[in-house]
């Protein structure tokens, strides 16, 4: 950033951002030029683009990489910060991040690639670590650090599919009747049996269901346009939570339709904490802390007889399951999932999708063996 002042008639001063020292503290260059204030502005930019040259030559992977999380971190939930912070670590590991970003090649990316996998490491990982390095990468390409994008050109291996299992629609019904028992004994809050129907009917994430305010309930229509991030977890019995009301992940708003029961259960929840504060699944000022309706889950499933590995947002995953099995159109699913697009949908849920096929090989079978 250049800053031009006029110290007299003709005589400029122009001040120009470089860099920091190693103790983090900004470092200025000044240069008096003579002229007009358009001789100025071209000096300026020069040190400014010679300063990005300087920099850019010197910043190998690791830095760069550190420059993503420090540039983009504030467009991430602290979740997503976590996870890419987890795999730029896994990057660093390696000898590509002591590669000076100007001299990154495909070669470079290819043989790191061979690198990772004479070391075992599975095609997923390759490809979660190469998705920060392009990333941080585009950045630099931005900044004109970099005329071409090495990860982009270099080739990934194939990622083994695996088909996604989903509960079993006993298992689920199971789940609901139980957390309706547990409630009536008194063993568990009313509210454990509306979060588990709604995740299961809406297919929301728990930090969706954790944001979910009344006044997101419009008749049988429920807006979902909101979730609860976990900041700190509580340690001890003195250490609280922080929790912060984010957009959704993909920080879209969706309206679903409630079927009848689930609506019913909503109306017997307003009954006895609607006038106790704006939070759903929590009485109070505070919403409640995800990680609570996954504590909700975890009893209900003990107490059903459900195998231990199904997690509750494996009822996310049985609600797409369903509703592309039964037929229904893959927009509108998506649109009840708060997927950034169908064809996200169509990618983790193929295996639901290929069980249609039956019915439209049937469909098309029975036309064209009709006899007119």
């Amino acid at each position: 950033m250049a800053t031009i002042r006029q110290r007299r008639a003709g005589v400029w001063e122009v001040r120009v951002f470089v860099g920091r020292d190693h103790r983090g503290k900004p470092i200025q260059t000044s240069r008096t030029v003579t002229g007009t204030r358009k001789d100025a502005q071209r000096v300026a930019a020069e040190i400014e683009r010679m300063s990005r040259t300087v920099e850019s030559s010197a910043t190998i992977v690791a830095t760069l990489l550190d420059l993503w999380i420090e540039t983009e971190s504030h467009l991430w939930a602290p979740a997503t910060l976590a996870n890419y912070r987890s795999r730029v670590e896994l990057v660093k590991n390696d000898a590509i991040s002591r590669i000076m970003v100007m001299r990154l090649s495909a070669l470079d990316i290819d043989r790191w690639h061979a690198r990772l996998r004479k070391h075992n490491v599975g095609e997923g990982s390759i490809q979660n670590q190469h998705q920060v390095v392009r990333a941080s990468l585009a950045m630099a390409q931005r900044w004109g650090w970099v005329g071409v994008n090495a990860a982009s050109v270099a080739k990934l291996g194939r990622r083994r599919v695996v088909a996604r299992e989903a509960l079993a629609n006993e298992d689920v019904n199971t789940a609901l009747t139980t957390v309706v028992e547990m409630v009536h004994e008194g063993v568990i809050e009313p509210a454990a049996a509306v979060a588990i129907r709604l995740a299961a009917v809406t297919g929301a994430r728990r930090s969706e269901l954790a944001a979910l305010r009344w006044e997101d309930l419009r008749g049988n229509l429920l807006t979902i346009d909101s979730s609860i991030a976990i900041l700190r977890a509580g340690r001890g019995s003195k250490s609280k939570p922080l929790l912060r009301d984010d957009p959704t992940k993909t920080g879209n708003r969706r309206v679903v339709t409630l079927d009848q029961q689930t609506f019913d259960l909503l109306a017997e929840l307003f009954k006895l904490t609607g006038d106790l504060g704006p939070w759903i699944l929590c009485p109070g000022e505070s919403p409640i802390n995800p990680e609570r309706i996954g504590r909700w889950w975890v009893r209900v499933r003990t107490r059903a007889g459900i195998d231990s590995h199904w997690r509750l947002h494996d009822l996310r995953h049985w609600s797409a399951t369903v509703a592309i099995a039964a037929g229904h159109d893959i927009r509108t699913v998506a649109s009840r999932l708060g997927h950034a697009n169908a064809a996200m949908t169509l990618r983790v849920y193929a295996h639901a999708v290929k069980a249609t096929d039956v019915a439209v090989a049937n469909t098309v079978g029975e036309i064209l063996n009709s006899k007119s």
